[in-house]
C-alpha cells in the first residue's frame, strides 16, 4: 500500500493497467524523468506489482493482477471490520 501512496507511482500503476509499457511511453505519458520512472519500475518490481519483458532494445512492463487481488481483499476486509465497529456503540474504557 505504500508504494502506491506515491502520486506517481499510482500514475504508472494506473497506465500499467491498461497496457504494457516500456519507460519511453510512461515518460511521455508522466511527463517525469527517465531515471525517475526507472526507479518507481524498480520499486515495483522487487514489490512484485510488475514484471519486465525485454523486447529488443528495450523492456516492456505489465502490472501483475495476483497482488493487486490480495490488497483489495486485505482492503476489503478492514471495511467490513470498519462497518461492524461503526454499528456497534461499545467503546474500550480508558485507563
Amino acid at each position: 500500500m505504500r508504494l502506491l501512496g506515491d502520486p506517481l507511482r499510482a500514475r504508472i500503476v494506473e497506465l500499467l493497467a491498461r497496457e504494457a509499457l516500456c519507460v519511453c511511453h510512461l515518460v511521455e505519458e508522466t511527463g517525469a524523468r527517465q531515471t525517475n520512472i526507472s526507479n518507481h519500475l524498480r520499486a515495483l518490481r522487487e514489490a512484485g506489482l510488475v514484471d519486465s519483458e525485454p523486447c529488443g532494445r528495450f523492456t516492456y512492463y505489465r502490472l501483475r493482477p495476483e497482488p493487486l487481488r490480495a490488497l483489495a481483499a486485505e482492503l476489503t476486509g478492514l471495511a467490513g471490520a470498519a462497518e461492524q465497529t461503526r454499528s456497534e456503540t461499545r467503546k474500550r474504557p480508558c485507563p
